[in-house]
């Protein structure tokens, strides 16, 4: 998209004037985090970077924006100056997209002046919350479908042309094999399948000639909806006409949809007939309304279906609405040095981490071990403790020898460039793929999975303790 300089909340922009006004611009560290996991799940997929940052570093503000600012009696002359000549020269460090993160993790770090970091918040939270929530997502239906391939479906409920469009990226990231959407296709790469609706079967006289009609303009790829009238009385002894006719010229990629009706005892009852038909090429596809329960129980009744299209409730997050990610403050620079500074609360969960941090993740070649949330440049013991990072008790964990570890944190822009090469977005799905594999199954499931061990280091710890009471002192 273009020009999106103005798609913020109000008060960052009334925040940044003050800040300009009262000459606040110094040098501050923000950090993005998830508060907690979407739909009771025990891991989040962070996906949205790459949308972010090109967005960022092609920020400016138009002619017509400074009008419309203009327009509202609430700024200054000498801000709208300032804000003409906008550009964001700031450094962002971030996991990268396709990593399993998990609550509490500073998974995006923003090192600019304040006014930048301020004026950035409102974007950062929009793409990032929307497409790591529905990447998660399409994880958690990927994972249950067991192989089978997943489709997504949803541009027609999705919230918006843009929700559209991002949902489908972060669907095939999350690990869905292609896309309805074909504008997405050809934003990102994304494969494009679809089959049909009954609109067509109905515009002809009779169901079999629809069906035939669409098997001559697309032989190699006939999908047929066979619920338009009645699945066993008609639809699938139509479907069958015309398979056994493409069979006999030698092609094999056909198969139908349900699109109503019991999928369970549809499906057993269509993959027999095809199969005493001799057609057990034919694929099932089934949709409506599918989500990751649906499916999960269908393929435990062993339902014999080959895709599933799920439109409405992947593209919309369903049932959770949003992604709980938000935007912190946690040190500024003084003297040339980075104070830290700490959120307080009467809710512990919300009470920030301060400081410049990273994550380090311990792993062995078959799994995930634990994360530990440090200060930047914080030299971790052999026999390094985790505490819990809002209520301090420790969190045991496994032993660590023998097992390796890494920085989840990568820097992406330096000072306004942008220094790392994305990755495709088959790549990121890949990536995706790679990460669950080495998430144990009891952080997947979907009835209370574990809750993956995150904690803070020793250090952090006692930094965010003398924090708070410095802060309890002032405020007494």
């Amino acid at each position: 998209m273009n020009n999106l300089f103005l798609l913020t909340d109000l008060y960052e922009l009334t925040m940044a004037q003050g800040y300009f006004l009262y000459k606040k611009d110094f040098d501050v560290v923000f950090d993005l985090n998830f508060r907690k996991s979407p739909f009771n799940s025990g891991f989040i997929i962070f996906a949205g970077l790459q949308t972010f940052v090109e967005e960022i570093l092609n920020l400016k503000i138009s002619k017509e924006d400074i009008e419309y600012l203009d327009s509202l009696k609430l700024f200054r002359k000498e801000f709208l100056e300032y804000l003409k000549n906008f550009r964001f020269k700031g450094s962002i460090y971030s996991v990268e997209e396709g990593e399993v993160v998990f609550p509490k993790e500073p998974i995006l770090r923003i090192n600019a002046s304040l006014i930048q970091a301020q004026i950035i918040e409102s974007i950062l939270l929009n793409i990032i919350n929307f497409q790591s929530l529905i990447a998660t997502k399409t994880a958690r239906i990927v994972e249950v479908a067991e192989g089978k391939s997943v489709f997504e479906f949803g541009l027609r409920r999705a919230q918006g042309i843009n929700g559209a469009i991002s949902a489908s990226r972060a669907a095939y990231i999350g690990g869905a094999d292609a896309t309805s959407n074909i504008l997405a296709g050809k934003f990102f790469g994304i494969p494009v399948r679809g089959t049909m609706a009954h609109s067509w079967v109905m515009s002809f006289d009779n169901e079999y000639t629809a069906f035939k009609k669409f098997a001559d303009i697309y032989p190699n790829n006939t999908i047929l909806l066979i619920d338009t009238y009645d699945t066993l009385k008609s639809g699938i002894k139509n479907a069958i006409k015309i398979f056994k006719k493409l069979k006999n010229k030698g092609i094999k990629n056909f198969g139908i949809r349900l699109d109503s009706g019991d999928l369970e005892v549809l499906s057993k009852k269509v993959r027999k007939i095809l199969d005493k038909n001799g057609l057990k090429e034919a694929k099932i596809v089934v949709s409506n309304e599918l989500d990751e329960y649906i499916i999960e129980q269908l393929l435990s009744r062993k339902s014999p279906i080959d895709i599933f299209g799920v439109g409405t409730k992947l593209v919309t997050g369903y049932p959770d609405a949003s992604l709980s990610g938000v935007y912190k403050i946690v040190a500024k620079k003084k003297n040339k040095n980075y104070i830290p500074l700490l959120k307080i609360s009467n809710t512990p969960e919300k009470i920030s981490l301060p400081n410049i941090k990273n994550i380090t993740r311990f792993f062995t070649e078959e799994k995930f071990l634990f994360d530990i949330i440090h200060l930047e440049g914080e030299k971790l013991r052999s026999d390094v403790m985790l505490y819990h990072p809002d209520f301090h008790y420790e969190i045991r964990v496994e032993n660590i020898n023998h097992c390796h570890s890494k920085k989840l944190l990568k820097q992406i822009v330096k000072n306004g460039n942008l220094i790392y090469k994305f990755p495709s977005i088959q790549e990121i799905r890949n990536r995706t793929k790679r990460n669950l594999q080495l998430l144990t199954t009891e952080y997947k499931r979907l009835i209370n999975p574990h809750m993956y061990p995150v904690g803070i280091s020793k250090n952090l710890k006692k930094l965010k303790e003398s924090l708070c009471a410095k802060l309890a002192r002032i405020t007494t």
